[in-house]
């Protein structure tokens, strides 16, 4: 099962240690999912903050459709 994070601060420090980043845009949200090596985590955010986010990560990213 998913880990839903709520803080943005918890999940960039989380991003330290994934693998990658899947970004999946919706209608009115984005959502991030972090995979590391045990957990999936994920993370709502709003379409206008994705882009600034997505910047603040330290792994891959990939964006899905």
């Amino acid at each position: 099962m998913p880990h839903e994070i709520h803080s943005i601060d918890e999940f960039l420090k989380l991003s330290s240690s994934a693998v990658e980043c899947r970004v999946k845009r919706l209608k009115d949200a984005a959502k991030l999912k972090l995979r590391t090596r045990r957990y999936l985590y994920t993370y709502k955010v709003d379409l206008a903050e994705v882009d600034k986010v997505i910047r603040m990560l330290k792994c891959s990213i990939k964006e899905l459709d």
